[in-house]
């Protein structure tokens, strides 16, 4: 009888899922993303829907999500100090880990029963 062979390992290189923690896993990024997913926004549309974020985080987030190339600024026409952020390929490839984390967290409810809230 053959023994059952050892599960196929998450990642193919080690260190994948580590660089992915240290984009995905900062306070405040997978909301931002999340809000991202339904279309551009402007820095207080992302500072209204992103309850809760002070505005130099939102900032700082923002500023790393570009240089990873996961979102791009756009400056708006006719309005000199208004700029957009949209998901790049990159970002938008993202977007099966942010369902399942939102099916996990549907299935897994905090243990007070209501929805988790960021803190």
């Amino acid at each position: 009888m053959k023994s059952p062979s050892p599960t196929q390992p998450l990642e193919n290189h080690v260190g994948c899922i580590a660089a992915a923690a240290e984009i995905l896993g900062q306070k405040w990024t997978a909301l931002i993303l999340r809000d991202l997913h339904s279309g551009a926004k402007g820095f207080c549309e992302l500072e209204r829907t992103v309850e809760g974020i002070n505005p130099r985080t939102l900032s700082n987030r923002l500023d790393e999500l570009e240089r990873h190339d996961i979102i791009q600024k756009d400056s708006c026409a006719g309005a000199p100090n208004r700029c957009e952020y949209h998901l790049t390929q990159k970002g938008k490839d993202l977007v099966p880990i942010l369902r399942n984390m939102a099916n996990w967290g549907e299935r897994y409810p905090s243990k007070d029963g209501q929805t988790a809230t960021v803190s």
